[in-house]
């Protein structure tokens, strides 16, 4: 664990720590029956994880919104075994309603996008199909080696629940994480849902929508459930200060997420729910963002990023300043009890219909998907 030793005490630059090491070089590999892929980009994004989808043999679930289209992602994935999902016109009874979603819905801290919908609901599908190994997967993330994926697909037991690849090329960060770095903090980053690889037993987890979704997905009642790293992959470059935005969108989910793995680091997750807590972290991540500021207006960037990088740390600490140390509390409290609900709900659809399966054309029936997806079967 590496942390500031100024004022700043409570953000922890690395919670490597906390991963479960692992001998590749003695692991047997597996394969991925799915690669997963929320996207609300152009089709050509897809380009990678088609590729990826022949070379693994595996079907491609592409989860479609925004400038994404399910007609051109049937076009572009020749001889792959697709499932591709118009989720802008989904209906909202195909999955369970959230208390997180509900406790921040209408306030400054409501997460307007849809990631989390299309990985709840790439979820459910894994589980109807019955796959044993699926890959998360963002239309950003380059696989220079798809034997990573089956690596790390090997890698999963009892013990260990999720591994993540690596992320090289442009950092996988928040906003403020970002600046840290720009301005001489050894910040690290972590495993994420951008390149993500479960098994079976973890489509009882679920993600909530906020900042750092795929953070909370990993966790249990007892703290992190077993998770690892192998391989990389590459995140293409974004610009995190274009405006102040990102970083508000951010910020709560970004604390939220900082507080609770800082405890993890320190074994102290049991404090998770304490006010008292968070009056502490919070009063902390202030303190972050104000050191952050004063290396900026001092000259450590050049004129141009360094005022676009300011504006987006006063938008970050607007934000930070709004969050009551209840409200975590609270937030924590409704994850709990969301975990239990979704657990329940996958568990029951899974009873329900496992018995009489019959492909993914039946799967998009019994989700009541028909209407709104495309199955490719490989060959068409």
């Amino acid at each position: 664990m590496n942390a500031t030793t100024s004022v700043t005490v409570e953000h922890h630059e690395s919670h490597d720590n906390l991963l479960t090491p692992v001998d590749t070089a003695r692991c047997a590999t597996a394969g991925i029956d799915a690669i997963i892929v929320p996207t609300n980009r152009p089709t050509p994004f897809l380009t990678e994880a088609v590729s990826l989808a022949r070379t693994l043999e595996s079907t491609l679930v592409v989860l479609c919104s925004g400038q994404a289209s399910v007609a051109e992602t049937v076009a572009l994935a020749s001889h792959v075994d697709l499932i591709a999902v118009d989720v802008d016109r989904l209906p909202s009874t195909v999955l369970p309603r959230f208390a997180t979603t509900e406790l921040l819905r209408g306030t400054d801290f409501d997460r307007r996008t849809d990631t989390s919908l299309k990985r709840n609901l790439g979820l459910v599908i894994a589980r109807l199909m019955d796959w044993e190994h699926v890959a998360f997967l963002d239309d950003d993330i380059t696989v220079p080696a798809p034997a990573d994926l089956e690596v790390a697909a090997g890698l999963l037991s009892a013990s260990i629940a999720a591994v993540g690849l690596a992320v090289r090329g442009f950092p996988d960060n928040s906003v403020v994480c970002h600046a840290h770095r720009e301005t001489g903090g050894d910040q690290g980053t972590f495993i994420g849902g951008g390149a993500l690889v479960i098994g079976r037993e973890s489509t009882e987890s679920f993600f909530p929508t906020i900042y750092n979704e795929d953070w909370f997905f990993l966790l249990d009642d007892y703290g992190l459930r077993g998770s690892a790293v192998t391989g990389r992959v590459i995140q293409k470059p974004y610009d995190p200060f274009a405006s102040d935005a990102r970083a508000q969108v951010e910020e709560f989910g970004d604390c939220l997420a900082e507080g609770v793995f800082a405890l993890l680091d320190e074994g102290r997750y049991a404090e998770a729910r304490a006010v008292g807590y968070w009056e502490k972290y919070l009063a902390g991540r202030l303190a972050l963002i104000d050191s952050i500021l004063g290396k900026v207006r001092d000259g450590v960037r050049g004129d141009d990023e360094a005022h676009r990088m300011e504006m987006a740390l006063l938008g970050a600490r607007k934000r930070c300043e709004a969050i009551r140390p209840v409200l975590c509390v609270q937030y924590l409290e409704a994850l709990a009890e969301d975990r239990r609900r979704w657990a329940t709900f996958v568990r029951r659809i899974g009873a329900r219909h496992a018995w009489r399966i019959s492909g993914a054309r039946h799967v998009l029936d019994v989700l009541g998907l028909a209407d709104y997806a495309e199955y490719v079967p490989v060959g068409g």
